[in-house]
C-alpha cells in the first residue's frame, strides 16, 4: 500500500504482508515533484485560569500560562465572616512550584493574605509589586499571623505550620519591587504597573505579549482621594480583567460625604455619646484621619478626645508618611505648607491593649476608630460590644460591608448581635456613609472600561458578589457594547494573542 503526502516530494511504501510484524518502512523519494518545508509556528494563544476572586469580593487569584511560562497575579485569602474561610487552607488548583512569577496589585489582605501558603506549598519563584506594596505587605501578613496562629478554632494545627516566621521571611527574601511605568521582561512578557489610586502602592498590573495588551485591575480607586492620585486612564487594551465590588451602585458624591462627616461627629457631640467608627487599617484610617485633620484645622467640628484605636493602621501610617511623593497634588501641597496630616490636637494613638481598655473610663463625647472595617475580628469588637447598646452612641459605616460579616448584619438592621458568645443589644444610632468606598462605584467602572471600548476583544468581570458582577457585565455589554463575562471559580479561558 501506499501513502503519498501532497505538495511533498516523498512517499511512504509499507512493506508486505510477510514485513508487517516487522514494522518495516522504505523511503522512495521521487524527483520529479519539488520539495516544501513546513513551518510550523508555535501558537499566540494564552490560558488564564481563575483560580479565585469569581462570585465573591475576596480571593483574588489569578494563573496566566503561555509560551512555558506561568504567572499569578494576586494570591489573597478568601474572606467572609472571619478573617480567613476554611476554604483557604484547600490545595491550589495549580502546582505552586511551577510557578515563576507571583505579581501583586496591591497589599489588601485578600489579595496577598494566602502568600505564606503558596511559599509553603512549593512556590519558589520571584515576588514583584510596587516600592510602597512590599513594606504595607511585610505589616500586613505579620498582623493576619498573628491572628491565625493565635486563633483557638479547630484545625488550626495547619495554620501555624504555614503561618511562621521562616516562611514570612523567605516571602520578603525573593520579592523585588518595580515602580510604576517601570518595564519588566521576562521572555516574550513585558510586565509594567499603571496607578490604580486605590490604596498606596496599588496598581494595575499591564501584560504585553505579541503586541497585545492584557490589564488585571486589582482594585480600581474611588478617585478623587483626598490622599492618593486618581485611577490612570487607559488605551488599547485587548483583555480586561476588572473588578466590580460596586458594580450595581454608585457612591454618594464626594462632597456631600464630606457634609455627612462633619453632621455625624457634630450629631455625636450635641448627644454627649461616643461615636465608634469600624475602619479598614489600610487607607480608609489614614482618609479618616486626614479628613478629620482637615475639619479640625478649619474649627469645623468641636474639639473632642479622637481615639485611634488600631495599632495596625498606627504603623501604617507610619508607612504613609514615609511615601508622601505618592500623594497627590493636594496633600502634598498641606504637606509642604507644613501640616501634619496625620496629627492634629485632640487625637490620641493607642497602640497597647491597655490604653485600649481605658477608652471606655474616658468622659463622652469622643469618637473611637478601630479596626476591622467590616467588624470580623480586631479592637473594634470590643468598643461594639461597649457602645451599641447604648442609645445617644452612633455607629458609622464607611464603607463595603462584606455578606456574613458582622457589619453587613448591621448594616441590615439587625438588632441583636453576637459578639465573643455574648448578645448585644443595638440601640446606637447607625449610620452608613458609602461615599467613603475605596472603590469605584457602577458608573465609573463604565466610564473606565470607555476609555478602550474600542480596542477590547472580551472583558472578564471579577471580583464582585454574583449581583453585581453580573450587573457590571451586563451594563458594559449594553452600553458599550463590549464582550463581557461573569467567569466561576476555576474556569479557564483561552485568549487569541496572534
Amino acid at each position: 500500500m501506499w501513502f503519498s503526502l501532497p505538495g511533498c516530494n516523498f512517499s511512504w511504501q509499507a512493506g508486505g504482508k510477510d514485513h508487517i510484524l516487522s514494522h518495516r518502512v522504505h523511503l522512495t523519494v521521487l524527483p520529479s515533484l519539488p520539495c516544501y518545508t513546513i513551518d510550523m509556528e508555535p501558537s499566540k494563544t494564552l490560558k488564564l485560569t481563575f483560580a479565585g476572586g469569581t462570585g465573591s469580593v475576596t480571593g483574588a487569584n489569578f494563573l496566566l500560562q503561555g509560551e512555558g511560562k506561568s504567572f499569578l497575579i494576586d494570591c489573597g485569602l478568601a474572606q467572609g465572616s472571619k478573617l480567613a474561610e476554611e476554604s483557604n487552607w484547600k490545595p491550589f488548583v495549580y502546582d505552586p512550584s511551577t510557578i515563576d512569577a507571583l505579581f501583586i496589585t496591591h497589599a489588601h489582605i485578600d489579595h496577598i493574605g494566602r502568600i505564606p501558603k503558596l511559599v509553603h506549598d512549593g512556590f519558589k519563584g520571584v515576588i514583584y509589586s510596587t516600592i510602597p506594596t512590599k513594606d504595607i505587605t511585610e505589616l500586613m501578613l505579620e498582623d493576619t499571623a498573628n491572628i491565625l496562629t493565635h486563633s483557638d478554632r479547630e484545625g488550626n494545627e495547619m495554620v501555624k505550620e504555614i503561618y511562621t516566621k521562616p516562611i514570612l521571611d523567605k516571602i520578603f527574601q525573593s520579592w523585588q519591587v518595580i515602580d510604576y511605568h517601570q518595564d519588566l521582561t521576562i521572555g516574550p512578557f513585558i510586565f509594567r504597573y499603571r496607578d490604580a489610586g486605590h490604596v498606596l502602592g496599588s496598581g494595575m498590573l499591564e501584560v504585553m505579549y505579541n503586541n497585545k495588551k492584557l490589564i488585571f485591575t486589582g482594585d480600581l480607586g474611588n478617585s478623587p482621594s483626598p490622599l492618593l492620585r486618581d485611577t490612570e486612564a487607559i488605551k488599547n487594551v485587548d483583555y480586561l480583567i476588572m473588578e466590580s465590588v460596586y458594580g450595581d451602585r454608585n457612591h454618594t458624591a464626594r462632597n456631600e460625604r464630606r457634609i455627612r462627616l462633619e453632621q455625624t461627629i457634630e450629631d455625636n457631640y450635641k448627644n454627649k455619646g461616643t461615636l465608634v467608627i469600624p475602619t479598614f487599617s489600610l487607607e480608609r484610617a489614614q482618609e479618616l484621619l486626614f479628613e478629620i485633620d482637615q475639619l479640625v484645622e478649619h474649627d469645623r467640628i468641636p474639639e473632642m478626645p479622637i481615639f485611634f484605636d488600631s495599632p495596625l493602621a498606627i504603623k501604617l501610617t507610619k508607612v504613609y508618611s514615609k511615601y508622601t511623593r505618592y500623594f497627590n497634588d493636594f496633600a502634598r501641597k498641606q504637606i509642604g505648607d507644613g501640616d501634619d496630616i496625620f496629627n492634629f490636637p485632640g487625637l490620641k494613638f493607642t497602640l497597647l491593649t491597655e490604653e485600649s481598655k481605658e477608652i471606655v473610663h474616658e468622659h463622652n463625647p469622643k469618637i473611637v476608630i478601630a479596626g476591622s472595617g467590616m467588624s470580623n475580628g480586631g479592637r473594634i469588637l470590643h468598643h461594639e460590644a461597649n457602645y451599641l447598646p447604648i442609645a445617644n452612641n452612633t455607629l458609622l459605616l464607611t464603607g463595603y460591608q462584606a455578606e456574613g460579616t458582622l457589619g453587613r448584619m448591621i448594616e441590615d438592621g439587625a438588632k441583636q448581635i453576637r459578639i465573643s458568645g455574648h448578645e448585644i443589644a443595638v440601640r446606637s444610632h447607625v449610620v452608613f456613609i458609602d461615599g467613603y468606598s475605596g472603590h469605584k462605584d457602577s458608573d465609573h467602572l463604565v466610564q473606565f472600561v470607555e476609555q478602550t471600548a474600542d480596542s477590547l476583544k472580551k472583558v472578564f468581570v471579577v471580583m464582585g458578589e454574583p449581583k453585581s458582577s453580573l450587573f457590571l457585565t451586563q451594563r458594559l455589554r449594553d452600553y458599550l457594547g463590549v464582550e463581557a463575562f461573569a467567569p466561576q471559580e476555576n474556569d479557564v479561558v483561552e485568549l487569541d494573542c496572534q
